[in-house]
């Protein structure tokens, strides 16, 4: 008798832990000014819902969650647009609540760029003054050259409404430059800001005969890109000197300073 009441003691507490047993579900993102929207199902006992504690910055929420949907209220925590925020949700094992809109926590571009804040110095620095970001993202620095925009510096997004100022250090080539900035968020396009022009005072870079087939030479540096007959891209870089020992003997062409389409020989 006493061996069957150890047994069911056991059995009770081996029961109860099980039924305690959860699984939680964890977002990150930046808050946007918009809030979740939980669905949550019965157990699978058909006891009860499935959550059964939220927490956000790692404050337990008092939002009443013991319904088959719910809402997520950001507004107690005082939140500003662009915060970081860490939402869990903690349910039993055998179910699991659905987040109907996880995109409200992800950051969004939204930034516009100040008038006539956007502009590159004699020393070949971009700098540009923003407002109305509302999420931590890079800004993608992009150079206009060879017809096609070439992506030439990052830097990382403040994520604030308040004005924020950025520089990155650019390589002009001769003639005309353009630049942009651009962010890419969940949507399917990017975010651009309008381009900015700026002329570079410095003499046109050319490039040399092979030296010996394992070389080839700039009059200055330059970033440049190589080229196969297939259209595909060798060799890309910045530099004075390129070495091309290990290509196969061919034609190739390669872009430049603000040249494009140039050919020569690997013999």
């Amino acid at each position: 008798m006493r061996k069957r009441k150890l047994s069911l003691l056991v059995s009770s507490i081996i029961f109860s832990l099980s039924s305690y047993a959860a699984g939680v579900i964890t977002l990150e993102g930046n808050y946007q000014g918009k809030n979740l929207f939980v669905q949550n199902p019965f157990t699978g006992s058909g006891v009860g819902f499935c959550a059964f504690e939220v927490s956000i910055n790692g404050q337990v929420s008092t939002d009443e969650l013991q319904s088959s949907a719910f809402e997520i209220d950001f507004t107690p925590y005082q939140l500003t647009i662009g915060d970081k925020v860490i939402v869990t949700i903690t349910h039993k094992d055998d179910c699991k609540p659905k987040v109907l809109n996880p995109e409200v926590l992800k950051s969004k571009s939204t930034f516009e760029v100040v008038p006539n804040s956007m502009k590159v110095g004699m020393d070949g620095t971009l700098s540009w003054t923003t407002k109305a970001e509302s999420g931590k993202l890079n800004f993608v620095v992009e150079q206009y050259r060879w017809n096609k925009w070439v992506k030439v510096g990052e830097v990382e997004g403040k994520g604030k409404p308040a004005a924020a100022s950025y520089t990155v250090k650019v390589i002009p080539h001769s003639g005309e430059n353009k630049f942009r900035v651009k962010q890419v968020d969940f949507s399917p396009q990017p975010r651009y800001s309008d381009p900015v022009k700026f002329r570079a005072v410095i003499p046109e870079v050319t490039f040399g005969p092979l030296k010996a087939d394992k070389e080839i030479l700039f009059s200055d540096e330059t970033m440049f890109e190589i080229f196969d007959m297939f259209g595909d891209i060798v060799k890309k870089g910045f530099g004075k000197a390129v070495e091309i020992g290990a290509l196969k003997k061919g034609a190739y062409y390669i872009n430049y300073d603000n040249k494009t389409g140039e050919t020569f020989i690997k013999k």
